[in-house]
């Protein structure tokens, strides 16, 4: 998530960049949702999309007025000081912590349907489940990538991302269209009382507003970020809404909160995009983890060698990542972590941060209409962020207790 590199983007690049951020383990959880909420939800969905494609607008518009702005972190320092910064620097590293937590959980939930039968891992002194010891294989093979050093041997990454996305998204249509799965099921209408427990997971399919800044200043023509923006989230859009309407339809309430996971298990088709789910967490673990690896060495002193620098920085990641493992694997519920990161993180990070940061940065020159649209804006995420985390966080503790009288 360093910058790509320094305006050399072009409006397709860029495009690809931003679509390679939105897109992710957030479409895997959009029929999910869908049949949970209702098919009206998907008003939430899109106009959810709108919100964040504007936002994304305010962050340019932000850049656009101080040319010493480069990153997410900068923008919140500018517009309110030294605490400004420190808030965006913790709900960015809270995103980061909680998404690679996902990831992981993603991981331990579809490998043992990859490698389903072959391998039996037990160690009879360790009590560990053979999904968990896989995942902790799978954890401890991508550790190595926390080492490299140089971004851009891993920046292929967000278009393998991109691909793999449309890959899943393919499989499911194929299994629509040829699959042998009895589909045309009835999706409700609308169930209200959910609603705040799925609108963390489709704010979480939008949340990339904290690499966009990275995308803004590597474009050659900064100026057609907006048109960057909306390109973007529209394909994002289209895409999980399809995907959402396709999964709740031919699998109705028995939908799981991975797509994958409902796919026939015997389909070529499956394995495929099981495989393209799997392998997508051991690659995004090093990409996700630069942003906060650049912030480390910037705080080493200088006259420490690259050599105790690299130790120092691999070392942080090792243990931050078996942190991850060990969370995800004491509490493997994704739909409900996901959506509680889209509640109590994401919404602030996509949606409150950037109107504040406007607000306050574009103040002079902002219409009294767009005042109040932001302040609106701001007032609907704080909402939504406080019911969905009530919500998603009541769910988790069930299943914890459900599991634990088990």
């Amino acid at each position: 998530m360093n910058n790509i590199h320094e305006h050399t983007s072009s409006f397709a690049h860029s495009v690809i960049n931003m679509i390679g951020m939105l897109i992710g383990l957030g479409q895997l959880s959009t029929p999910y949702a869908l049949e949970n909420g209702g098919w009206s939800s998907v008003l939430l969905l899109i106009g959810l999309g709108v919100m964040c494609a504007y936002t994304a607008h305010i962050i340019g518009k932000c850049l656009d007025e101080d040319a010493g702005s480069k990153t997410y972190q900068d923008i919140g320092e500018r517009a309110f000081g030294s605490k400004g910064r420190i808030v965006a620097s913790t709900f960015i590293y809270l995103e980061i912590f909680f998404a690679l937590v996902s990831y992981t959980i993603s991981l331990s939930d579809n490998l043992p349907l990859v490698l389903g039968g072959v391998v039996h891992a037990r160690l009879p002194w360790l009590h560990l489940s053979t999904e968990q010891m896989l995942t902790v294989m799978a954890v401890l093979v991508a550790l190595p990538t926390l080492w490299l050093r140089d971004l851009s041997s891993i920046s292929f990454l967000s278009f393998g991302g991109i691909l793999m996305s449309l890959l899943i998204f393919a499989t499911v249509a194929w299994v629509a269209v040829f699959g042998g799965v009895q589909g045309s099921h009835e999706i409700p209408a609308l169930r209200a009382e959910r609603i705040p427990g799925i609108s963390g997971l489709y704010v979480f399919s939008f949340a990339g507003h904290i690499v966009f800044p990275n995308i803004y200043t590597a474009m050659k023509d900064p100026s057609k970020f907006t048109k960057v923006s909306v390109t973007s989230f529209a394909i994002v859009s289209t895409l999980y809404t399809a995907l959402a309407f396709m999964g709740a339809w031919l699998f109705g309430p028995a939908v799981s909160s991975q797509i994958t996971l409902s796919l026939p298990p015997r389909i070529v088709a499956t394995k495929v995009a099981l495989w393209a789910t799997v392998l997508t967490p051991m690659t995004k673990y090093a990409l996700e983890f630069a942003p906060f690896a650049i912030q480390l060495e910037q705080r080493l002193p200088l006259r420490m060698g690259w050599r105790t620098r690299t130790l120092i920085r691999g070392g942080v990641g090792s243990v931050l990542l078996l942190l991850v493992l060990a969370l995800a694997l004491a509490v493997p519920y994704f739909e409900h972590v996901l959506s509680l990161t889209g509640s109590l993180v994401s919404v602030a990070i996509s949606v409150v941060f950037p109107c504040a940061f406007y607000l306050r940065i574009c103040w002079a020159r902002v219409s009294r209409p767009a005042v109040a649209f932001n302040a609106g804006l701001i007032l609907f995420g704080v909402v939504l962020a406080v019911a969905g985390t009530v919500s998603s966080f009541a769910a988790l503790l069930r299943s914890i207790q459900r599991a634990h009288f088990h």
